[in-house]
């Protein structure tokens, strides 16, 4: 049976933008602290929770235990338990890495390789491969920024456009890394394969990384001679990172990549000194705690989606794009503007995309847009907004730690503008 339209039904989603956006600019603009970042005093999982409440309190022609079946049916998709579990493996993975120094080492061995003068421009690259291995952008930021500041307190160069530089790698490999948690949620949701999505998105993101590694060096040119102070390492440590990303490149599924990389840093960890048998495990726990909070989030979005398309409102915003979109590239740009506004409005590109997924996939459908090129869509979109809020999680990150406004590394994101420009160019001559 044909579900009808029925706009009333999104008004879950204008609760949770509501509580969570508007409590996040009345603690960040209104009413700020230095002791806090203002978009994280309401947690996301209590906007969504009280957001659902809203969902089961609508569409009084279903019963209390009709929505129940509703919402486990769009839990128990298997795109979404396949997502569950891989966030699962990529935590244990970020925090037995973390503890076993894997991600410094890692990031010291390519710092040490940088040659002078080439310092904005190595630590771009540095912070793509990093953030590719590491599968998240802000534990990139963490770990190179610093090293940034470091560089700006001991030569002329500015902070802002080295922690940018910082900020426009990491997205780049965020993006692109088939362990991040915006790739695995933007590949299961739609259906395709990670190494799929990343043939499709090296073809938007690669000419946007190249471009600004160009601007990058002509700045470096603007500099006087530059080094970057010599760096310990384990190049041992390093060696599971490497083993991950190719692994992840030729193909091998995302559960085997995982694994073995688990098992690598266990024992080049052990073997170095770095962990031991207790701390390992301890390290693997920490990590998957570290994912709960977007695994809530996965399957209370799962069940608000659910139940508003079961309202009628996917039908709704489906025949808004409709009326304003009658073509595949309409249907495509209208999928980056509903994910863009979500990123907006959550600070969150993991949750834009879960959020929006759903929908994009009906859109797909609809316009005969191929799934993979969905996926793409989805990430690069979510990474681009994300990478240049200043209210997100990188760029506060990145702030932060350098003791600077977030505005005032804004002009120098040359990566993520770009990225924007290169998708947009990818939709206007789609030939797919």
């Amino acid at each position: 049976m044909k579900i009808s339209s029925n706009p009333k039904a999104l008004l879950p989603i204008a609760v949770f933008l509501i509580l969570y956006l508007g409590s996040g600019i009345y603690f960040e603009y209104i009413s700020p602290a230095e002791d806090r970042m203002g978009f994280y005093v309401m947690s996301v999982v209590v906007a969504f929770g009280l957001a659902l409440i809203v969902a089961f309190l609508q569409n009084r022609k279903l019963s209390f235990e009709e929505k129940i079946k509703v919402c486990a049916r769009g839990i128990g998709d298997d795109n979404i338990v396949i997502m569950l579990f891989v966030f699962l493996m990529a935590g244990a993975f970020s925090g037995l890495a973390k503890q076993a120094g894997g991600a410094s080492a890692t990031a010291n061995l390519l710092l040490d390789v940088v040659p002078d003068g080439f310092v904005i421009p190595g630590l771009f690259i540095v912070a793509c491969l990093i953030s590719m291995a590491m599968g998240t952008s802000v534990g990139t930021i963490s770990v190179i920024v610093p090293i940034a500041a470091e560089v700006s307190a001991s030569t002329n160069i500015s902070l802002p456009i080295l922690v940018a530089s910082v900020v426009g790698g990491a997205m780049f490999g965020d993006n692109l890394s088939v362990i991040s948690d915006t790739t695995i949620a933007a590949t299961r949701t739609q259906g395709v394969e990670m190494k799929d999505k990343f043939k499709m998105n090296i073809k938007i993101a690669l000419p946007a990384a190249a471009v600004t590694l160009i601007i990058l060096i002509i700045y470096s040119f603007s500099q006087s001679n530059t080094h970057i102070s010599d760096f310990d390492y384990n190049i041992w440590l390093a060696v599971p990172y490497f083993i991950v990303l190719i692994l992840a490149l030729i193909g091998l599924n995302v559960f085997l990549v995982l694994g073995i990389g688990i098992m690598l840093l266990g024992l080049i960890g052990t073997i170095a000194g770095t962990i031991t048998f207790e701390t390992a495990f301890t390290a693997m726990g920490d990590g998957t705690a570290g994912m709960f909070e977007t695994m809530v989030v996965t399957i209370l979005v799962a069940s608000i989606s659910a139940l508003m398309k079961e309202y009628g409102g996917f039908e709704a915003i489906l025949s808004f794009i409709r009326k304003h979109a009658n073509s595949k590239r309409g249907g495509m740009l209208g999928i980056c503007a509903l994910t863009g506004m979500m990123d907006i409005a959550t600070a969150n590109n993991t949750v834009a995309i879960v959020i929006a997924a759903p929908i994009a996939k009906d859109i797909s459908d609809e316009y005969g847009v191929e799934p993979k090129k969905v996926a793409s869509l989805l990430d690069t979109c979510s990474c681009v907004f994300q990478g240049i809020i200043p209210y997100g999680a990188q760029l506060l990150v990145a702030a932060g730690i350098c003791g600077i406004s977030s505005m005032s590394i804004i002009p120098f994101l040359f990566y993520p503008f770009l990225l924007a420009i290169c998708m947009i160019v990818s939709i206007v001559f789609d030939k797919s």
